[in-house]
């Protein structure tokens, strides 16, 4: 059986990791940190965890593909998926892989709790209608792409099919964080 107090992350952003890290630590957690599949096989042969915190987008891999993998390692683990490019899509294929949530970045180790606490669902969840806005869209999509580009404007313009001076005074508007 798994101990309850026992994480392992799943990240592949270094800095991002040991911020969660330290932060689960001094909640009494015992984390252990892997940033690809291959090394959070190799950490699950000494490590037993009851939790698990994944990156969605591993670098080129996919964090689904872990989910799977922790999933049937052990099936009662509680798995919250991690993204900074949500989807309907991903969200609904980490739930059918064995995650118990899907959170949009930037999250931090409450609202990871409070994901886990909230594993078995909730049929009182109100049902609305999408906030999200156009500019709100366009802005995850320009991310997105400066992300895939390592953040070279002149690259993330010509993908996007805009001229460089224009996504310049978008990026104005909203500074990168």
């Amino acid at each position: 059986m798994s101990d309850p107090r026992r994480l392992i992350l799943i990240e592949d952003d270094a800095k991002f990791a040991a911020a969660l890290q330290r932060s689960f630590e001094r909640k009494g957690y015992e984390v252990r940190h892997a940033a690809s599949r291959e090394q959070m096989a190799a950490t699950l042969e000494d490590f037993r965890p009851g939790f698990a915190a994944v990156d969605l987008k591993l670098g080129v891999e996919s964090g689904l593909s872990c989910v799977e993998a922790l999933h049937a390692h052990d099936p009662a683990m509680l798995i919250v998926v991690l993204t900074g490019f949500a989807s309907i899509a991903t969200a609904v294929e980490a739930i059918k892989l064995g995650a118990c949530h899907y959170l949009a970045k930037p999250a931090n180790s409450d609202d990871i709790e409070a994901a886990f606490a909230k594993a078995a669902g909730d049929a009182s969840t109100p049902i609305s209608a999408r906030s999200t806005s156009i500019k709100t869209l366009e802005w995850e999509r320009i991310h997105e792409m400066l992300v895939e580009t390592d953040f070279n404007i002149s690259e993330t313009a010509r993908r996007l099919g805009m001229h460089r001076r224009t996504l310049a005074r978008k990026l104005e508007k909203r500074p990168v964080k």
